[in-house]
């Protein structure tokens, strides 16, 4: 009987265990893909910038085993200890925030004020207030669910990421609070408000700044100005057309050849529709969004309300990010800087979502 038992228990431990692991792996093997991708769309532009074709590569690999790492040290926290230290997370990453603004810290290039270098580290301090934000919601969300403070706590996040500015950031900011905040009980008056105060915000930044107006004018009409405003869009356009349904194969893409603005960032997925296919995109997007289930799969089971906030905020904001990026990339929405998760080069990106499989996995190991 006692064998019994133990057989049983230790049965249930292998398949969290499994179920933890799993999701690392997948996040894994969906980054090596991405590597794969990135040496393909940044191969002209590293030897032509660095004499050498593997410089972008060779950086995202050293990313991919730090973000692996961090996701199996985060894996093993427990996460009363994680649920302590909301507010401590939370700090650091609005203090990394205001850092990134101060002339001199925060490094400007084309305009935007995003990145703080150490050396040869370079950190994005929006990508980590995110996962911030998500675990400290959670904690939040567990015992209040006033209005006011939530959007006193998201205003002011949101305006520190529009100071930089990061329009695209603060959509999957937006998105992701929104959705959280309403599973987790929020009344419908509430949300109402939300929407409201949201749509009177969005309607202002669009409308006071000429480049984001301009952005939504070529979105209505790809073909204003081709060689101007419109000319990222119609680049994203040839780029996924000529793709077909099987590719133009691997290594053929001519958009790289610095056509395709971002290429190896926010428009990734225009070089691999185009060497890919429609088909090997297709199944892109499938493993992209299999791991989004994966991640939902876990909140569903959850039975600690705050590991179900948590997961689901990190599942949400996977998806969002997924959908922005997508959205942008084929025209359904207006173009957005938003990274592909997994798959565009960057290491604040990469490392920022493994350290959320880490978080998810460690939940898994209580289901």
């Amino acid at each position: 009987m006692v064998g019994h038992y133990l057989k049983k228990v230790r049965s249930s431990t292998s398949r969290k265990s499994k179920l933890a692991l799993s999701i690392i792996i997948g996040g894994s093997l969906l980054a090596l893909f991405g590597l794969l991708a990135i040496y393909d769309a940044s191969v002209v532009e590293a030897y032509k910038d660095f004499s050498d074709k593997f410089h972008f590569a060779k950086q995202q690999a050293t990313w991919l085993v730090i973000g692996i790492a961090s996701s199996l040290v985060v894996m093993n926290i427990p996460l009363s200890l994680i649920r302590r230290y909301a507010h401590i997370f939370l700090l650091i990453g609005f203090a990394l925030m205001v850092l990134v603004l101060i002339p001199g810290i925060g490094s400007k290039f084309l305009g935007a004020r995003r990145w703080i270098i150490f050396g040869p580290v370079v950190i994005q301090p929006s990508e980590l207030i995110k996962i911030a934000l998500v675990i400290y919601l959670a904690r939040w969300l567990e015992v209040e669910r006033s209005l006011k403070h939530f959007l006193a706590l998201l205003g002011l996040c949101l305006g520190l990421v529009m100071l930089q500015p990061d329009l695209g950031t603060s959509l999957i900011i937006v998105g992701t609070c929104f959705v959280l905040y309403y599973i987790s009980g929020a009344r419908s008056k509430d949300i109402s408000l939300f929407l409201l105060s949201l749509s009177l915000v969005m309607s202002i930044l669009v409308v006071a700044s000429p480049y984001r107006l301009n952005r939504l004018k070529t979105f209505m009409d790809p073909t204003t100005d081709p060689l101007g405003a419109s000319y990222h869009i119609n680049q994203v356009l040839f780029g996924l057309g000529s793709g077909g349904l099987t590719g133009v194969g691997l290594g053929q893409s001519r958009q790289k050849f610095a056509y395709l603005p971002e290429a190896t960032t926010d428009s990734i997925f225009v070089i691999i529709a185009e060497e890919f296919g429609f088909i090997g995109s297709s199944l892109v997007i499938i493993s992209l969004l299999g791991l989004c289930a994966a991640s939902f799969k876990i909140a569903l089971l959850a039975t600690d309300r705050f590991d179900k906030l948590l997961s689901s905020g990190i599942s949400l904001m996977f998806l969002t990010q997924i959908i922005v990026n997508l959205g942008a990339m084929t025209a359904l929405i207006p173009l957005t800087g938003v990274p592909l998760p997994f798959i565009s080069y960057g290491g604040s990106s990469l490392v920022t979502n493994f350290l959320s499989l880490g978080l998810l996995a460690n939940v898994a190991k209580k289901i």
